[in-house]
């Protein structure tokens, strides 16, 4: 709403001063604001949201009446960690109450409605969801895990938070705004191809196009990565300078078992956790999540691992330490690549003092969500995620 006052007029959370009609031309001219094209961050207010999707893949979706077990071979094809959900039209509440449709770009008609986003945590919370899978019923557990995995994956749309709402991001969106919206808890984002409403930017949770691509923390960061003009300045100081470095870290140790990891992470919302020593307390509960910053990191047990293991193969790990896991299941995207195919134990991590261009580099090369800080004793001391990244590298942009 406007509001108007003696001398200052509002819109939202802008304000400016009204202008004074006795002010001449020339110093209505000189206390006006730099033009635009002096604005720093104009490369980064022309460039938009379109401009990253252009050339990436067909978004990759399963049917409501897919199976987890179905869900996650599509996850593991096309090497993603979550999927949209589709749906005939008018039969569904979309999660967040969203009416996000495809529609025949000829006749206009709906030809779907999308209805959630499935994540890898999501399957997780699933199979944590009571101890039969633990050996806790009756017989061995194994097909109490074959029985989880074959139901439909509508059933556990919202089971975690991200899937609780699912958002489109208008293409006209630049990529400055696209950044704040990234840079608070939201990871990824349909993007419509031809949307219906070309004067609006942001997150919307009504659309209806012929088609959607998917845009990632991932494919922000790699598109800032590929054009840094005018960045190096910023991108050359440390993530500490940048105060990109999150210091309350949560880990699981060494004796944690598999599917008391992935409770843990289902209760707090992590799609990973570090892995670190365990205490010389005896009294420890490992079967909970410890504070792990001082603590050696010696792990990453990863929402993506069990994605790497047959549904038919998962039910034996379960009861096995996540670290034993990590270590003999195929290397999973968190560790650094091997030549040989042995799983390396170099794991994808940096300092206080390494520059946002390095964690940048290790985060886009190595694929991961997330890079370990730790000191030079190898002890945990942090973490930098995709989401402080873009928003530290936001900010300093903002504030050039």
């Amino acid at each position: 709403m406007l509001e108007l006052t003696s001398s200052v007029y509002k819109f939202g959370s802008f304000a400016k001063e009204k202008p004074n009609p006795k002010q001449t031309m020339a110093e209505i001219s000189s206390a006006s604001p730099k033009p635009l094209a002096t604005d720093p961050n104009r490369p980064w207010r022309d460039k938009k949201v379109k401009d990253i999707v252009i050339n990436s893949r067909r978004l990759v979706e399963v049917p409501y009446t897919a199976s987890l077990a179905h869900t996650m071979n599509a996850l593991v094809a096309n090497t993603v960690v979550a999927v949209p959900v589709a749906a005939p039209p008018g039969q569904w509440i979309g999660a967040g109450g969203s009416m996000i449709m495809e529609s025949d770009k000829q006749t206009g008609t709906i030809r779907k409605h999308y209805i959630g986003m499935v994540t890898m945590l999501d399957i997780l919370a699933h199979i944590a969801g009571d101890d039969r899978v633990n050996g806790g019923g009756s017989g061995d557990g194994s097909s109490d895990l074959v029985q989880k995995m074959a139901v439909p994956v509508s059933n556990i749309i919202g089971h975690c938070l991200e899937g609780l709402s699912l958002w489109t991001l208008n293409p006209n969106t630049s990529i400055l705004d696209c950044m704040e919206v990234l840079s608070k808890g939201i990871h990824r984002a349909l993007v419509p191809l031809d949307s219906h409403m070309e004067n609006l930017s942001g997150v919307e949770l009504v659309e209806s196009a012929s088609s959607y691509r998917m845009l990632t923390q991932m494919d922000v960061l790699k598109f800032l990565k590929e054009h840094n003009s005018g960045t190096a300045a910023i991108l050359s100081r440390s993530v500490e300078e940048l105060g990109a470095i999150n210091r309350n870290v949560y880990a699981i140790t060494d004796r944690t078992r598999v599917i008391e990891a992935i409770k843990c992470m289902r209760a707090a919302l992590l799609n990973a956790v570090p892995i670190v020593e365990s205490g010389a307390l005896e009294e420890e509960d490992h079967s909970q999540l410890v504070i792990g910053r001082g603590r050696k990191l010696i792990g990453t047990f990863s929402a993506t691992d069990l994605r790497r293991c047959h549904v038919s193969e998962q039910r034996p790990w379960l009861s096995a330490t996540a670290l034993e896991f990590t270590e003999s299941i195929s290397p999973s995207p968190l560790y650094s690549a091997s030549s040989e195919g042995v799983p390396p134990r170099e794991l994808v991590t940096c300092r206080d003092d390494t520059p946002l261009a390095e964690v940048m580099d290790k985060a886009v090369n190595k694929h991961v969500h997330r890079v370990w800080v730790v000191d030079h004793q190898g002890s945990l001391a942090g973490l930098v995620s995709l989401t402080d990244m873009i928003r530290v590298l936001r900010a300093a942009l903002l504030s050039a």
